[in-house]
């Protein structure tokens, strides 16, 4: 039997490449099953070291000594082939864990509108320094309100939702607005995870300090956020 690859299609009985007149050679799924064969070519070789009147180099082990190796080696390869790592041929994507970390976009904030209430437009940059918080994935007030009291004077903390509603003011301190476009996802490449907010770290000059995909505790963004006042 031929040793089946790793998808379950076989290699043909024959090995092509060798010369016809080897016969037919078959590689057997386990390599254990040539230890026979293996000693017989140990005590071939043992033979021929011992036979000094007949030096005449390796063709003295004889066409079927040389046939058996030669099947030894293509079978540890054909192992090695079986087990070797390989991509699926579905087509289907590779699912990958979520992660706690997001790539960090290059360059400064874009200037973006907002909307706040009455569909009032709020440019972005107006805002800053911000700690800028998307809340349509999860209200996340707990986590929200650890912000506000955690922000220095002149930080403003703002709430986010994609859409043009701004959605309640429920957390003291925090601006609501609405982002009609999706333009600051779009922006960090951040898709929304129910339950979880994401936050953006903003200084006073435009440039991304600091990117929290996930927001925890203070412990995970203070430091950054105390230094947005400088």
């Amino acid at each position: 039997m031929g040793v089946p690859d790793a998808d379950g299609q076989g290699p043909p009985d024959g090995l092509p490449g060798l010369p016809p007149e080897w016969g037919r050679v078959v590689v057997p799924d386990d390599a254990s099953a040539l230890a026979d064969e293996a000693r017989q070519i140990r005590r071939e070789l043992r033979r021929a070291r011992q036979d000094t009147g007949r030096r005449t180099g390796p063709a003295r082990l004889g066409l079927p000594a040389l046939i058996l190796l030669v099947s030894v080696l293509v079978t540890l390869a054909g192992l090695a082939a079986v087990t070797w790592p390989r991509t699926t041929r579905s087509g289907a994507p590779t699912v990958l864990p979520r992660s706690t970390t997001a790539p960090q976009p290059v360059g400064p904030l874009p200037a973006l509108d907002l909307v706040g209430a009455g569909d009032t437009p709020v440019p972005l940059r107006s805002l800053l320094p911000a700690m800028i918080i998307l809340v349509d994935a999860c209200t996340c007030a707990e986590q929200v309100g650890t912000a506000a009291r955690a922000a220095p004077p002149g930080v403003t903390v703002v709430t986010v939702t994609e859409g043009r509603s701004a959605g309640p003011a429920s957390v003291p301190g925090v601006r609501p607005l609405g982002d009609p476009a999706g333009g600051l996802r779009s922006y960090l490449h951040l898709s929304p995870h129910p339950g979880a907010a994401a936050a953006l770290l903003v200084d006073r000059q435009g440039s991304l300090v600091r990117v929290v995909p996930e927001l925890g505790p203070l412990s995970d963004y203070g430091a950054d956020l105390a230094r947005l006042s400088g």
